[in-house]
């Protein structure tokens, strides 16, 4: 056997250290995964301009619609890890500190004037921007209005400078909003459509409250959704107890920290470690010890490890196609009636969670995508043919990249079009037959009955 050194390149372009080994299997050979450099990816830091693929089309195309689903911006943890100090994070908003945006202080005063939104519900009880100087759990966080003040400025260069989605005479109707009723969902798409709007008008923002994560509105009733759900749990369970890497970790965690390690694994500790990862945050000691790097890197390999399985075993995506069937039967049906030459929603919002993208993700088919970072933005557009104006195309984009092509309904059509997206028709048909052939069934409800044989 030959020893030869190895120099995989990373995405960002570093080589990381060479090291010895048996020629890989390049088809078989997962790529070794750097938990530090995905944990950044996912953090998503406010730092170098973006460079994104939204909006390219032949010169003789019309954007005719956009639609965009968003997870909420970066945030103060969900859980906190027992007996340890909070990471001291303050979400006030202060334009002079780190990440800002030359928008920020402008935002904080249209903010605070924000009575003449129309807003769904318990929505209009909400705060409309973060502002405790020490952060509540679950709240957004300073780097997570910019990102989406950054988010709405690049798809306003694109959709609004360049494409003329909407004039400066838009029209309330010209939108439609939906967010869930967590404030760091409504800030988030406050803070996007504050830089994206040609003017951000109070009275014009109708915003709508969707009560269920996965925006299944008046479509919810779905038991095989949750067969399918309690079987990826079983799956994650399984997985998490065969890897003795992990259990020391979390006994080692458990000691320092002073509590039983089940009680330790219950409060999510990758929760509470990633935002002190993503605000160079030092983690936290106990009189016993710290937690450091190394256990770090061990919880984050693992949740990647689970990706990738996932990915594998299919059962996340017979979930996720039960799951996001109404909100994408919902975006069809907006897209069809664009088409036909209505005005109406031309843009469209969704400010949601990972847990609403990344089963739309899956559902689609783009399996090489990564887990929804803080931010991330899945983007519809919806093209007209130029030369034949009743032909009408889409193109899918996730944080800028065009995924169009790894869409289970589209990536054959590539092979055989010079057309760089998709006609829409693909896409209808996918998500009104398509998506129910694996249940052998042939609508929603008949899926959401039918027991696997």
């Amino acid at each position: 056997v030959h020893l030869i050194p190895v120099h995989p390149i990373r995405e960002d372009g570093l080589n990381p250290k060479s090291r010895k080994r048996i020629m890989p299997d390049l088809l078989t050979e997962p790529p070794a995964i750097d938990p530090v450099y995905e944990a950044h990816v996912y953090c998503n830091i406010p730092t170098i301009a973006e460079r994104s693929m939204e909006g390219h089309a032949p010169h003789y195309f019309k954007l005719v619609s956009v639609q965009v689903l968003i997870r909420h911006g970066d945030r103060y943890p969900l859980y906190a890890i027992p007996k340890t100090k909070r990471p001291d994070i303050d979400c006030m908003l202060l334009p002079s500190r780190k990440p800002s945006h030359p928008q920020l202080e402008a935002f904080i005063k249209h903010m605070s004037k924000g009575s003449a939104a129309q807003m769904d519900g318990s929505l209009s009880s909400l705060p409309r921007y973060p502002s405790h100087s020490l952060c509540e759990m679950g709240e957004l966080t300073q780097t997570g209005v910019v990102q989406h003040l950054r988010n709405g400025q690049l798809l306003r260069e694109i959709y609004i400078n360049k494409h003329k989605l909407l004039l400066n005479d838009w029209t309330a109707k010209q939108l439609y909003l939906e967010t869930t009723g967590k404030s760091r969902t409504l800030q988030s798409a406050l803070a996007l459509l504050y830089t994206f709007l040609p003017d951000f008008d109070w009275k014009k923002i109708n915003m709508r409250h969707q009560w269920s994560t996965i925006f299944c509105s008046g479509s919810c009733d779905c038991p095989m959704r949750n067969h399918y759900l309690e079987e990826e749990q079983r799956r994650q369970y399984s997985l998490r107890v065969k890897n003795n890497d992990l259990e020391k970790i979390y006994v080692d965690m458990a000691k320092i920290v002073g509590i039983p390690t089940r009680q330790l694994r219950a409060s999510n500790p990758i929760d509470s470690l990633l935002c002190y990862f993503c605000h160079n945050v030092s983690f936290p000691c106990t009189k016993t010890g710290c937690i450091g790097m190394e256990h770090f890197k061990v919880i984050k390999r693992h949740q990647l490890e689970d990706e990738r399985e996932r990915q594998e075993k299919k059962l996340y995506f017979l979930y996720a196609l039960l799951a996001t069937h109404p909100l994408l039967n919902q975006t069809v049906n907006r897209l069809q009636r664009i088409a036909e030459g209505k005005k109406e929603e031309v843009f469209v919002l969704y400010s949601a969670h990972d847990v609403t993208l990344s089963p739309v993700l899956s559902a689609l088919g783009i399996t090489e995508a990564r887990f929804p970072r803080f931010a991330a933005r899945l983007v519809f557009e919806l093209w007209q043919d130029g030369k034949r104006p009743k032909e009408h195309f889409i193109r899918i984009l996730y944080n800028g990249a065009d995924v169009t092509f790894q869409t289970s309904f589209c990536k054959d059509y590539y092979k055989h079009s010079s057309k760089p997206m998709c006609p829409l028709e693909k896409f209808v048909n996918y998500v009104k037959r398509d998506m129910f052939l694996v249940f052998n069934s042939t609508s929603y409800y008949d899926a959401c009955r039918r027991r696997p044989l």
